[in-house]
């Protein structure tokens, strides 16, 4: 009885820890070419562009984030981390990005009510955020791209925390330049 009990604590034991092996993690690695895009969005300081794609950024590192949902506590925290440090991001070279669900005239009062000011992308059927492993319907998962000036992917944050994440994708940038 007692190597019965045992045999199944080490096969459920084995079936726990499997569940991490299981787990699919769709998102481009690092040293991957960066997916292609071409998304509608807005940009305050930009007001007559209203489509964007990853070759408007060729030559320059890009900050890429996608997240759920505009006006939400976390989404709008991590935005404003980003807006605060773009000035900082342009130091080493690197544009923002930030891409979710929602249509451009709801990034246009985000950007306006919250202060926002780099580019919110459009990605209403989560085509691009797939691409990048960061859809789950309805919305775009909290994931984070580092795109170097070559295209390719140079770092990625996944599922991240909105507090003080655009800090740490600065700290790296630092690093890999």
């Amino acid at each position: 009885m007692r190597n019965l009990v045992i045999s199944f604590l080490i096969s459920f034991s084995l079936f726990i820890n499997c569940n991490s092996v299981l787990a699919f993690d769709f998102a481009p690695e690092a040293g991957d070419i960066a997916p292609n895009f071409q998304l509608e969005g807005f940009n305050k300081n930009i007001k007559t562009k209203t489509i964007w794609k990853l070759s408007d950024f060729q030559g320059k590192w890009l900050v890429m984030y996608f997240y759920p949902k505009d006006f939400t506590a976390g989404c709008t925290l991590e935005a404003k981390g980003f807006s605060e440090l773009k000035n900082d991001f342009l130091k080493y070279n690197a544009e923002i990005i930030g891409i979710s669900a929602d249509n451009k005239d709801s990034h246009e009062s985000f950007c306006s009510a919250k202060t926002i000011n780099y580019t919110l992308l459009s990605d209403p059927d989560g085509i691009i955020s797939d691409k990048y492993g960061s859809w789950i319907p309805p919305f775009s998962d909290r994931n984070t791209f580092l795109i170097s000036p070559e295209g390719k992917i140079s770092y990625r944050w996944i599922s991240v925390l909105p507090i003080n994440h655009a800090k740490e994708v600065l700290n790296v940038l630092k690093k890999v330049i």
